[in-house]
């Protein structure tokens, strides 16, 4: 069995050396700001350090401060976070910042339960803040941890069923002192040797401790079930464009999938789809089906589209809200309406007069 301290002492000696260079990362010794440390921890949730680094920039430019985030209007944090997906994210993380404001004095709390009644925190999120921004002796278990325990206790129980164990035998190795590094550490294992193909092992601080290693299944683990195929849903997307330059969009109900964002109006994404496309489009207009169809995969199901265009001579406010098509990508649209503009193919730019529902 692997031994804990031994573990500990290596792989903090490993890290002192080879840590990643993160925006939000503190160096050994340094003190973490809690509230960057959260941000980066809701940020990075189901998504890529890569993806995230620009927008936590972003972020900490315009909102140094949790006091400065909780005073923000929804809409500007709504726009700033679009592209990043998961948007419920941004509502959590707004909400949580006014909490934090409001009822803790603007300062964090430090324990996990207390993190927990935070808007968007989870265990995994508690477990992260209160050990990286607090020193807290705990161990936040996420994908690549997972990968390196599963390695190191030769631990052959396929995922999800093995969460439970995995995060038992992480927790175990948890050191009293540097908590917080060395959680990054395992993350940076993971993330940089121990990865989920063709592992680095000649180069991992932790390979005379290895029990996958010494069996030679490390490449194996963790195991992992049979997924279930990702259900599909169908709609159609309707691009309407004024005379002047504009198009029009509306904003989706504050809860559920993209909720509070803005949006191309759209039938219900079902399966099968809409019999009658036509029959949810905003207006009566001479609507011409595009040949581009868009497609899109969300977590829980993948979404395909057929694109219809129209075009009117005036823009009517109780339609919906009325966007420059050129400022329409700095509005905050998520990722599959930016993909609906596009399939428009400067369909704005000239007439769509066509027969309804080619």
């Amino acid at each position: 069995m692997p031994e804990p301290a031994r573990i500990a002492r290596h792989l903090l000696a490993w890290y002192d050396v080879h840590a990643r260079v993160l925006p939000w990362r503190y160096r050994p010794g340094e003190s973490a700001d809690p509230y960057r440390v959260w941000l980066s921890e809701i940020m990075l949730q189901q998504t890529t350090v890569a993806a995230v680094k620009a927008y936590f920039l972003r972020f900490t430019t315009l909102w140094p401060t949790v006091a400065d985030l909780a005073a923000a209007p929804i809409d500007d944090v709504m726009k700033e976070w679009a592209g990043l997906g998961y948007y419920s994210r941004a509502r959590n993380l707004h909400a949580a910042a006014q909490m934090v404001a409001r009822d803790f004095g603007g300062a964090f709390p430090s324990e996990e339960a207390q993190l927990r009644e935070l808007p968007g925190v989870g265990p995994y999120t508690a477990a992260a803040i209160a050990a990286i921004a607090f020193g807290r002796a705990t161990m936040p278990v996420d994908g690549n941890i997972e990968r390196v325990t599963a390695r190191l206790f030769a631990e052959e129980t396929p995922l999800p069923a093995a969460k439970p164990i995995l995060t038992k035998l992480a927790a175990g190795l948890t050191p009293p002192q540097r908590a917080g590094d060395f959680a990054q550490a395992m993350m940076d294992l993971g993330a940089t040797i121990c990865t989920p193909k063709s592992p680095a092992c000649a180069l991992c601080p932790l390979n005379a401790d290895c029990a996958a290693y010494k069996k030679g299944i490390q490449a194996t683990l963790p195991r992992r079930a049979d997924k279930a195929a990702r259900p599909e849903r169908f709609g159609a997307a309707f691009l309407l464009f004024s005379e002047d330059g504009h198009v029009l969009l509306r904003r989706r109900p504050p809860k559920g999938l993209l909720g509070g964002m803005l949006e191309i109006p759209s039938t219900p994404w079902t399966n099968p789809g809409p019999t009658d496309p036509l029959a949810h489009a905003p207006v009566a207009a001479e609507w011409k089906r595009l040949p581009t169809r868009v497609e899109h995969v969300f977590t829980h199901f993948k979404l395909t589209l057929d694109v219809y265009a129209a075009r009117v001579g005036s823009r009517d406010p109780a339609f919906g809200v009325w966007t420059p098509q050129s400022d329409a990508d700095a509005a905050g649209l998520p990722s599959v309406m930016r993909k609906i503009l596009a399939a428009s193919d400067g369909e704005g730019d000239h007439s769509t007069r066509g027969r309804r529902g080619r």
